[in-house]
Parts: structure tokens; sequence; C-alpha cells
């Protein structure tokens, strides 16, 4: 059997801890299985004499990981840090250098310096392996890299954060307002203390950036991504949805279009009976339209110490094998550069909820507001009466209506509401979601 792969691990939090510990709860099975032993021999962390329910003594100890990254006691270099920055920018970059593979569950790092660092892997001649940076343990990256190489992509769209999967699944289920879930959220450690980079989207567009890439060969850009997140999602809307056949999951989607690549994130309604709308809590997935082949969709657990180590070893261990790719699936010096499509040129179906005024011609203003911008409707749906608006007489406030459309522009749907607002023929703002064919 060949030498054992000696591998150094920077970042001893929940992820790192247990990587360390499937590597050695694996020992055997993993040499068995790449034709060599897989052995982490250093680590670095900030605190040493921290518990992390791991036997560190054998280990040689960095206090910087810029310093493991070029020890030359190692021979791959595992990146668990975090952050767009450096030490993790710096010690990644120090490893490629040194002419050492890179494994990193890093998406920040790779939505902000993913070119960059593929194109220094490129250069010595070393893998930067990134499974785990995206959907946890749903092997995303290498079944687009690797499993559909021989496949034209049309579209790739998912639920990629399970912070807002849980939410939207504990809203549906149970009745609760976005406040309440959100606290309940933040009580069981699904969602942060700030919870806007999940809740604004911001997560989603780093990973659905770095699919993107992977997908249609464009250089890893958020900034070229419509994001939208999910705190304009009511009740009504989930309750709207469930009569109406649909479930509002938040999606990351990229598509190909005659204008070229439309990159967005958005509350989304999908129809019940599609794959994507049965997963739900904290559980991720990816579908893919591929040419050739029905849809594929891939669910799994998109973030845990154990999901997520699953997928660092097992980059770890098409490292111990020899194996290489481009890192985005193609040279870092043909990906294209993709800017960000303005909404308004998308087309779709759209569920649009108002608060109609009860007045003589209100409908008909709204029907002529959307005939005006050639929108069809699909259907009408008038809900019980609202609360009296301020002034009112009991039972005379405004009217909820929900209207699903056939498929026409983002454009000619925000101009048609601009139209109808300002006939005050509605009260307050309409609320728009977008509807994904699946």
């Amino acid at each position: 059997m060949a030498a054992p792969l000696k591998v150094g691990l920077a970042g001893l939090g929940t992820v790192g801890a247990s990587v360390a510990r499937l590597i050695e709860q694996q020992r055997t099975v993993l040499a068995d299985k790449c034709g060599r032993p897989i052995e982490v021999v250093a680590v670095s962390a900030r605190s040493r004499g921290k518990d992390r329910g791991i036997d560190l003594k054998k280990l040689r100890w960095f206090a910087d990981p810029v310093e493991l990254a070029r020890d030359p006691g190692i021979d791959a270099f595992v990146e668990l840090i975090g952050g767009d920055g450096n030490p993790a920018l710096a010690a990644v970059g120090a490893a490629l250098k040194a002419g050492k593979p890179v494994v990193t569950a890093n998406k920040a790092l790779l939505a902000k310096h993913g070119v960059e660092l593929a194109g220094l892997a490129e250069k010595h001649k070393v893998a930067i392996n990134f499974e785990a940076a995206v959907g946890g343990a749903i092997p995303i990256v290498k079944t687009l890299r690797e499993g559909l190489a021989g496949n034209a992509v049309a579209r790739i769209y998912g639920i990629l954060n399970g912070t807002c999967n849980y939410m939207l699944t504990r809203m549906e289920r149970e009745r609760l307002s976005f406040e309440e879930c959100l606290k309940e959220a933040q009580r069981l450690g699904y969602a942060e203390a700030d919870p806007s980079f999940d809740i604004e989207g911001h997560d989603t567009a780093q990973k659905l950036s770095i699919l993107a890439s992977l997908t249609f060969g464009i250089r890893v850009d958020p900034a070229a991504i419509y994001v939208e997140g999910i705190t304009s999602i009511t009740t009504a809307d989930l309750e709207a949805a469930e009569e109406l056949g649909y479930r509002i999951k938040l999606l990351g989607v990229a598509v190909k279009t005659d204008k070229g690549i439309e990159q967005r994130v958005h509350p989304t309604m999908v129809r019940k009976d599609s794959a994507i709308a049965q997963v739900m809590d904290v559980t991720n997935a990816v579908t893919i339209d591929a040419e050739g082949i029905p849809p594929v969709t891939l669910v799994g657990p998109g973030a845990g110490g154990m999901a997520t180590a699953s997928a660092v070893v097992a980059d770890i261990a098409d490292i111990a094998r020899g194996v290489r790719a481009a890192p985005f699936g193609r040279p870092s010096g043909k990906l294209k550069v993709s800017k960000k499509a303005p909404m308004q040129r998308h087309e779709g179906g759209y569920y649009i909820r108002m608060l109609a005024v009860d007045k003589p011609g209100t409908a008909a203003t709204i029907a002529k507001r959307l005939a005006q911008h050639n929108i069809s409707m699909e259907s009408i749906v008038q809900r019980h009466r609202g609360p009296p608006a301020g002034g009112a007489e009991k039972g005379k406030g405004p009217v909820p209506v929900i209207l699903i459309t056939y498929a026409t522009t983002e454009d000619a749907v925000r101009k048609a509401l601009a139209a109808v607002q300002r006939d005050k023929v509605i009260s307050g703002r309409p609320q728009l979601i977008r509807i994904e064919k699946n």
C-alpha cells in the first residue's frame, strides 16, 4: 500500500473536530477505498486547551494556519476557518503556492476569491476541492463537475439555506408569524443572533454563485445575482399557496436564457407535487434540468458537523486517490463574465396578493391595468373581507384578492401594479411572488 496522505487541518470547530473524528473512525475503510491511509498529522486552531472530544496529543500544533499550510510535513491542507479574508485566504493561497492540494468548506472565500484561487491551483497543478461549501452532504459539486460533464444544463435551482427552509416550514405547518418563527429558530440554534445574512438571501446567493459557475462556465460573482429574502412572507401567503396547490420556498435559480445567464434568489411558488416542494425543515435540495435526461434532484442535510465533514472527507479521499479536476469544471481562464440580469426581463408566472378597496369599479380598474400590459390571469381568488380601514364602516374594509398570472414579464407586472396603486383602488403595497415552473 502507498504511503499515507498526511493532512494538515486548520479550524477545529464543530466541522473540523468532526472531520478528524470521521477520518479516525473510517481509517481502514478509507485506506481500502483510496489505496493508501489518510492521517491528520497537524492542526491549527485559536484555542489549544479546548475539549473537542478528540485526542490531539499526537498531532503537531500550529498557532498560525499559514505556517501549517506551508509545512513540508503535510501533503494536503484542509481549511475550515471560515470568512472571505485572512487568515483563511492567506492560508489557502500559501498551501497552493507550496504545491499542496486544498480542501475547503468556505463558501464565502470561494464566492469572493474562487476564480483567483482556481488559477493558483491550476498553475501549481494541484486540486482545490470544495464539495462541502454548497449543500453540505449533497454531492452537487461532483455531480456538476464530473457526473454531468457531458450534459448541457439549462437550469439549476434549489433550497440552499436550511434556516429559511426551516422557518417557512414552521410558518406553514403551525401558522406562526415571521417574527414568532424567527425567535423560535434563534432559540433552537437554527438562526444566528443576527439572522440577516440568511433571511435576506445572501447565504443562498453565495452558494448559487458557485453552482452557476460550475454549471454555465461563468466567473463566480455574487454581485451578478438578484437577491430578495423571506422577510415579506406572511401566513396569508402560505395559506393562499396551499389552497392554490403551491408551496413557498426560498430558491436560488440560475437559468440559461437567450439574453444570458439569469441568476436570482427570492421566495418562490413551487407546485406541491414537485420534488423540491417536499423538502422541509433544515434540509437542502438542488434540481438540475439537463439535456437528454429527466430533472435530477439531490436532497440531503445542508449543514451540521457530520454532514459537512462527510463532504470534506470525500474531497480528501479524492486527493488520496490522485483525482484532480479543474476547480470549476473548466480552466479558470475560460470562465466568462456574467453581468447581473435585470429582473425586469424575467419571464414567468406570478402570485399577486392585494387588498382591494371596497367600492364600485375597483375590479374593473384592476382588470383594465393588467390588460393594458398584456397580463393574462390563470385564476382569481377573493378571500374573506379584511379589517376596516381607518374610518371605514364595519364590514367595509379592503377585500383580499389573489391573482395568479400566466407567463409574463416582471416589467409588465411592476408597471401594472404601479398603475393600480396610482388609481388608489388598493390599500398598501401588493405582495408579489414569482412562480417557478417545475
